[in-house]
């Protein structure tokens, strides 16, 4: 039987020319008697455009910063918005009146917005990932105070309460909308502007997660006043990683404003994260796979040792120093295989240091059961998070990223030593 063409449009509709329509109709009227085929398929296709703003300010609480109600006005301007906000216990610690500030925000733009409850506290760091305590939680307030799709949960603090939270908001009521407001030079500039949301499960990271744009990402520069100067510098890492895959000139940038960087110097710190999340959302949006469809994450350089390195050390190290490690180790294994020209990982190395970020974890040397090195698990675990084949980015040169699909692990062993070497001689001056 042949059948009629039929377009979908995306709120389901389904469109049919004239004769189409006399063909649909008469096959209808044969349902009864007809033998439909075995075979037969039918396929439905349809696409759904994300958008999301990405903002930088400064005060972002001011009753005068008019950019949250803005954004969560934009669609429905003439509707008042109800909002549930979550902050990260760190910010809430650092930023005691924060919660002062936040009501009279809401009180100046009443006629927006209307907040539910007080700022709700939730644990910071890598903890509230180990368990779904809180998302629970989360959960239970969504139902307790009537939080539906068209209501907003805003999460205020670092990558791992943003990846929380943002998972109990996709879980909820199957996406509520979610505003981020990342806390961390790592989330403002990496985690915070993409799409993912997971938690730990039984010591394998993001095992649990969804990919779930949010309704907006807004950078408050002034909350990385908030930070120790570890966490601080800890998230230039994933800068310099997506300048050595994706920017060379943005890695000369990083070098040469090495010592403003170490330092915190407001503009050139400033300059950093927007560029890093603007390569970050250029990946994500125009990379072909935002949603992780295929085998290649060129994101995640660096990445497959820095995952199972924080497992080895039980989070004793935090994301942004085991993806400087992870980053340097690839380096010296990209020149060991012929693929970054020798000294080039010299200049990783020496913009890490310069940081103050480690090159190097005793746990690196860790050996499991099978007499193998314990951080080369990574690798399965890499492979087995996404499925397919193995993929890990290396570099081609300083700012080109380079897929490859095996790893020699007697290589990548050597790069291990090297690094060790390099830690000792360090030491030793």
């Amino acid at each position: 039987m042949n059948r009629p063409a039929l377009s979908f449009s995306i709120d389901g509709n389904v469109a049919l020319d004239s004769s189409a329509l006399a063909t649909h109709q008469k096959s209808l009227r044969q349902l009864d008697t007809s033998q439909p085929s075995v075979s037969e398929v039918h396929w439905q296709r349809f696409s759904v455009a994300y958008d999301y703003p990405v903002a930088f300010t400064r005060e972002i609480f001011s009753p005068d910063n008019s950019l949250l109600a803005e954004v969560i006005s934009r669609k429905e301007p003439h509707k008042n918005h109800r909002c549930l906000i979550y902050v990260d216990a760190g910010i809430a610690a650092t930023w005691p009146d924060l919660g002062t500030r936040i009501n009279a925000y809401f009180a100046a733009h009443a006629s927006q917005m209307t907040l539910l409850a007080a700022p709700i506290t939730v644990p910071g760091g890598e903890s509230i990932k180990a368990n779904l305590e809180t998302i629970n939680g989360v959960l239970e307030d969504i139902q307790r105070y009537g939080v539906d799709r068209h209501a907003y949960i805003i999460v205020i603090g670092g990558g791992a309460v943003l990846d929380t939270l943002g998972l109990a908001a996709a879980m909820g009521h199957r996406g509520v909308r979610l505003i981020r407001l990342p806390t961390t030079v790592l989330s403002q500039n990496d985690s915070g502007v993409g799409v993912k949301n997971a938690i730990n499960f039984k010591g394998y990271k993001n095992f649990i997660g969804t990919f779930a744009p949010p309704w907006a990402v807004l950078n408050d520069f002034d909350f990385l006043c908030t930070l120790s100067r570890r966490d601080r510098l800890a998230g230039i890492s994933e800068a310099i990683k997506v300048a050595l895959i994706r920017d060379g000139e943005f890695f000369d940038w990083l070098e040469t404003n090495a010592d403003s960087l170490a330092e915190f110097d407001p503009r050139t710190e400033e300059i950093m994260i927007r560029r890093g999340a603007e390569l970050h959302m250029q990946q994500i949006g125009r990379g072909g796979d935002p949603f992780e469809l295929g085998s290649s994450r060129p994101l995640d350089y660096g990445h497959w040792s820095a995952h199972k390195l924080e497992a080895l050390t039980h989070h004793g190290i935090s994301h942004g120093e085991a993806v400087a490690i992870g980053i340097a180790l690839d380096a010296r294994y990209s020149v060991l295989k012929g693929l970054l020209p020798a000294g080039a990982e010299w200049r990783i190395v020496w913009l890490l240091k310069r940081l103050g970020l480690p090159v190097f974890h005793t746990q690196l040397l860790e050996i499991d059961d099978d007499g193998q090195p314990a951080i080369l698990n990574g690798l399965r675990e890499f492979q087995e998070h996404l499925g397919g084949e193995l993929t890990i980015t290396l570099l081609a040169g300083l700012g080109r990223g380079h897929d490859v699909h095996e790893i020699d692990e007697t290589t990548m062993t050597a790069a291990i030593d090297w690094l060790r070497d390099e830690a000792n001689h360090h030491a030793a001056a």
